[in-house]
């Protein structure tokens, strides 16, 4: 994810960003905003994914990043590794369907655990 918004942060300096990056930037720049002064946030509607925590030994977190859209973004972080830290751990469009195993089929960046 950090590889991911610094080439987004470069093209958008370098003025090569298309539109859909750029769309996306914003939306990512403007929740990542609001999840560092409160991951509790009303516009970002947090809530934990359950499936997701089960699977990868961690609560997970789901922010949105739009609503009210088709295939609108939703952000996926973690606390931590270390204290007063949240580590986002993906970007996907919202599950079409959240029965049947919708959660199953996103996969997550792994989070380096503190030693």
């Amino acid at each position: 994810m950090y590889d991911l918004w610094n080439e987004l942060q470069q093209k958008y300096h370098d003025g090569t960003m298309k539109k859909s990056e750029e769309r996306l930037y914003k939306k990512w720049g403007s929740a990542m905003k609001k999840l560092s002064e409160s991951p509790v946030y009303p516009g970002l509607q947090t809530h934990e994914i359950p499936p997701l925590s089960r699977r990868y030994g961690m609560k997970v977190w789901q922010s949105y990043l739009e609503n009210q859209t088709s295939s609108a973004m939703r952000m996926y972080w973690v606390y931590g590794p270390g204290q007063q830290e949240i580590t986002i751990i993906g970007l996907e469009p919202h599950p079409e369907d959240t029965k049947n195993g919708a959660y199953d089929r996103i996969t997550l960046s792994e989070i380096a655990k503190d030693t």
